[in-house]
């Protein structure tokens, strides 16, 4: 039984005589009244009766040039991952009631079904899009989650990526389009083969162990405190691992290390945090080589400075990821890494109090950038090119509507309930993963064919390198694959 939340809103929006354009289509239509953004608490019987009045009032329905109700006859349209829920899932607050609601209610008003479900595995999400790409299309209306990946670039340069500039339900300049950027990825030559709707995930920041760092007479709050006034800096950090890396019963030997992480990811967030690339994009559109960036080489050889003061040497005979049972063994400070490492079901989620406490920054400003930083790395949304102009159209414009914020709830923190727990603090949360879903930005050696960040670059960028070198060892390389992917 839908609830009475839902029937105002149907019998709202069907009321409604607005007539919205097609180019339009991915819009929300002004509100009639001001609408709250606070969540709602379910069990407040004055605020569910706020939320449904405020819903109604951004509702109304879409109608073509002629004043008839789009309808997309029944189709049945699959958002195919790796990761959803094979089933559909209850609510488990408000917010998640109000968004079942409307997207009951898009499917109703425009006659069609869309679900989003785990098809491919990640390994094989390229392949398995490729394959179907070049085959006749079936009686299946695909649109596929990617992982940033050069595949694409070759998929698109061989015309087997639909392109979504020819769509005119889809407006790129709109705001859920820009909070991410995807696009600007995989937009080339005036032509778009992938999209991504809302705000970005949050990325590489700094964990602290907040009871090392007492023991060493600092206050953990300190570092949130200087991300808020902005002296959150390289020197800063470099300040407070002087002091936390220490012999502490003088045997001659380290016992507290100040930092350790997947080696690859602190030189990375070192770059981006001082305003430089390894592959960008010029304003052209075209592919650039930016190994030879100033701002970049100062990055990196700071990182091998800080790799060679005060990095935990991991035994030899641990995997490549001893660093993340280190650091909840409490053997180091600082560990640079994703922010989705402390979600339920991830290796930093701690239920039981196991192991210390630790507090989350966005990784330090460099000296060459103005403000903090971290780098989207988003999944994108593609329509195979096998499909015809009116069915991509379609899979389009019921994919714009499943993925509009949920009436009522524009510009509410919701995404914040899913990292709550996970996290130590609430200023993990408020503040740093707050900054971090707005600034940002993204970079293009992940879909460059031919280039292997890691393998060819990065993960020679360690302790006792020379970055000159390693620079230099790869510069003709890449040089060679970036003019391939322009052409």
């Amino acid at each position: 039984m839908k609830s009475k939340m839902f029937k105002k809103l149907m019998a709202a929006a069907i009321a409604a005589t607005m007539t919205v354009s097609l180019a339009a289509c991915n819009k929300t239509p002004e509100p009639t009244s001001e609408p709250s953004t606070a969540p709602v608490d379910s069990s407040d019987a004055s605020s569910e009766e706020s939320t449904e009045e405020t819903q109604t009032g951004l509702t109304n329905i879409l109608t073509d040039e002629n004043g008839n109700v789009y309808d997309l006859g029944g189709m049945e349209i699959i958002i195919r991952d790796w990761f959803s829920p094979s089933e559909p899932q209850e609510a488990r607050n408000a917010y998640e009631e109000a968004q079942q609601e409307y997207r009951e209610w898009i499917q109703e008003t425009y006659n069609f079904k869309i679900k989003q479900i785990p098809i491919s595995e990640w390994a094989n999400v390229p392949a398995d899009f490729i394959e179907y790409a070049q085959t006749d299309p079936d009686e299946n209306n695909y649109i596929f989650v990617m992982r940033n990946d050069p595949s694409m670039i070759n998929a698109m340069k061989n015309g087997l990526v639909y392109d979504l500039k020819t769509l005119d339900c889809l407006d790129f300049s709109e705001e859920k389009f820009q909070q991410n950027r995807v696009h600007e990825l995989y937009t080339i030559g005036g032509h778009t083969y992938a999209m991504s709707a809302g705000l970005p995930e949050p990325r590489t920041g700094v964990y602290f162990n907040k009871r090392l760092l007492k023991d060493a007479g600092i206050d953990p709050n300190s570092i949130y405190d200087m991300q808020a006034n902005g002296t959150w800096t390289w020197d800063a950090l470099v300040d407070l691992m002087s002091k936390v890396h220490r012999d502490t019963d003088n045997d001659g030997k380290i016992d507290v290390f100040a930092a350790n992480c997947n080696n690859s990811m602190f030189p990375a967030a070192a770059v981006y945090s001082n305003g430089g690339e390894f592959i960008g994009k010029d304003a052209s559109g075209k592919y650039v080589y930016k190994l030879d960036d100033p701002k970049t080489t100062e990055a990196l050889e700071w990182a091998v400075d800080v790799f060679n003061t005060y990095w935990q040497d991991d035994p030899a005979d641990q995997a490549w990821d001893y660093y993340k049972d280190a650091f909840k063994n409490g053997e180091y400070v600082f560990m640079f890494e994703d922010a989705y490492a402390a979600q339920r079901g991830q290796y930093l989620f701690d239920e039981n109090d196991e192991f210390d406490d630790f507090g989350f920054v966005m990784f330090p400003k460099g000296p060459q950038a103005s403000d903090y930083t971290n780098c989207w790395t988003d999944n994108s949304y593609v329509i195979p090119s096998n499909y015809d102009a009116d069915r991509a159209w379609k899979i389009a414009f019921a994919w714009n509507l499943y993925t509009n914020e949920v009436p009522g709830y524009e510009d509410s923190d919701n995404w914040k309930n899913s990292y709550y727990d996970g996290f130590s603090d609430t200023r993990a949360v408020d503040e740093t993963l707050a900054m971090m879903k707005v600034k940002g930005m993204i970079t293009y050696h992940d879909i460059i064919p031919g280039v292997e960040f890691g393998p060819q670059f990065i993960w020679n960028v360690g302790p006792g390198a020379v970055v000159s070198e390693k620079v230099e060892a790869i510069a003709d390389t890449w040089k060679a694959y970036i003019d391939e992917a322009n052409r």
